[in-house]
């Protein structure tokens, strides 16, 4: 068994006219009610019960913001934006608790996670402890057979379409040495052409083209960027299904009604 301090990215404010922005609460997504919690309060519980996470560290809410948690929880003002909080998050974790080499990141938008799904990504992590990233994703068919109108982007490989997951795993040394590549990834999200620089456009050809499969797309990304890392295609839709649209909050609402 391995140990994981977690760290909830729960910042970021919605600007008015985002269709969520009437559902939060002072323009935070990850205070939206729930079935009378925050959301991402369903996220804390999930972790909380997890046996593999140690400590939670929610990064971009106030300690007076009624969250709430059983083991040890801290809270880290917002630094602006996603790899800068993960950076600061991590390296906290690393400060408080060094002997623990690895920390879990969650997004505060994936309500629906349970913490048998927590345990089965520290299983993968302690099976193969060397890689810098696990990253996880989800195929379409395990998706849609939870989530049939969730409106997820699939990539589609040689042998599966994938969607990301917003529950992952990083190494604490993985910001030991400075890696622009971290900050030019964030900043290529909406922009296929950088990404497509940064990840190589033979390999986006191949993907396109579905001439690749899902590890061998891996592979040659982590060649280009020099960076171990390893991508779980995971069995539970759950950590892929986030509240990013009106349409999906209500998925996910209907969703954790059955579990009350």
């Amino acid at each position: 068994m391995i140990t994981l301090d977690a760290v909830i990215l729960a910042g970021g404010t919605l600007s008015s006219d985002d269709p969520l922005y009437p559902e939060s609460v002072r323009g935070s997504r990850s205070l939206i009610d729930i079935h009378g919690k925050p959301m991402v309060q369903w996220v804390i519980d999930a972790l909380d019960e997890a046996s593999s996470v140690a400590e939670l560290y929610v990064i971009g809410l106030p300690a007076d913001c009624g969250l709430h948690a059983v083991k040890p929880l801290h809270f880290l003002d917002d630094q602006g934006d996603m790899v800068d909080n993960i950076r600061y998050g991590v390296t906290q974790t690393y400060i408080d608790h060094p002997q623990r080499s690895k920390a879990l990141i969650a997004s505060a938008d994936i309500p629906a996670i349970k913490p048998h799904m927590v345990e089965w990504l520290a299983n993968q992590v302690a099976e193969d402890p060397s890689r810098v990233l696990y990253y996880n994703v989800i195929s379409q068919q395990v998706m849609e057979a939870s989530f049939p109108n969730s409106s997820r982007t699939y990539i589609p490989f040689k042998d599966v379409s994938v969607c990301g997951g917003d529950l992952n795993v990083v190494d604490k040394n993985i910001f030991a040495s400075e890696r622009p590549v971290w900050q030019k990834l964030t900043d290529a999200r909406k922009r296929p052409l950088k990404q497509a620089g940064l990840i190589g456009f033979t390999t986006l050809l191949l993907v396109a083209t579905r001439l690749i499969t899902l590890e061998g797309a891996v592979k040659r990304v982590v060649k280009r960027l020099d960076l171990d890392a390893r991508a779980l295609l995971n069995p539970y839709a759950e950590i892929g299904m986030d509240a990013d649209k009106p349409h999906q909050l209500a998925i996910l609402r209907d969703y954790l009604q059955e579990s009350l």
